[in-house]
């Protein structure tokens, strides 16, 4: 009897520390998004429109741009010493096939998540990563953004491999700033999900679920 709530207990321990490890972001609900800060690009004719759902994973978030561009935010602290990793599981159902998203005039994609990091006094000082689901370009690709160079696209999937297709993926968050921005960061200060095709002046449809920071 001693020997099995020995071992329970270190059952309950082991998840305990697993459950720690890991930072849920999102929920997927309809409490939430309307609590979530929606925030429309300057100068684009419409709104994404977000809805969510559910299938045998869980939640998801659902969003259409037709010629529109808006994200929604949230500001939440990762501690990236502890949880360096995010993880995405997304999937474009239409995508923008034919822009060239490192320009301005293309600069679109059917999925990103941006995470962010305050860097100064005003939103225009700070600095992000704008992990992005594209179209075109391979993964492993990035570039500064056309409008800002603190801000720098990152691919981390592509249609070009999976159209249609559920796909997760990784990336370590804190090693991405150091190359990518030559900045040490020990925090996160907020994260976006945005659909934009307000460039293209194209539809795009696409799938987010199961946004989490972990330690591996």
């Amino acid at each position: 009897m001693k020997l099995l709530l020995k071992i329970l207990l270190s059952w309950l321990l082991t998840l305990n520390i697993s459950l720690a490890n890991e930072i849920k972001v999102f929920d997927f609900t309809e409490i939430e998004l309307e609590e979530l800060q929606v925030r429309k690009v300057r100068g684009a004719d419409n709104k994404t429109i977000y809805t969510v759902g559910t299938n045998d994973n869980g939640n998801y978030l659902k969003s259409v741009a037709d010629n529109a561009a808006s994200g929604l935010g949230k500001e939440i602290k990762i501690d990236l010493n502890k949880t360096p990793f995010i993880n995405i599981t997304w999937k474009i159902e239409k995508d923008l096939s034919g822009v060239e998203e490192n320009t301005k005039k293309g600069h679109d994609f059917a999925a990103r998540v941006f995470v962010i990091k305050k860097t100064g006094a005003t939103p225009l000082s700070n600095r992000a990563i704008n992990y992005v689901f594209s179209s075109n370009n391979k993964v492993g690709e990035n570039f500064p953004s056309p409008y800002t160079k603190k801000s720098i696209d990152n691919v981390l999937a592509s249609t070009k491999n999976n159209l249609n297709e559920w796909v997760t993926v990784k990336a370590n968050v804190k090693e991405d700033f150091k190359r990518l921005h030559d900045l040490d960061i020990n925090e996160l200060d907020g994260l976006a999900i945005m659909s934009d095709t307000d460039n293209s002046k194209m539809k795009s449809i696409a799938y987010f679920q199961n946004i989490y920071f972990s330690s591996q």
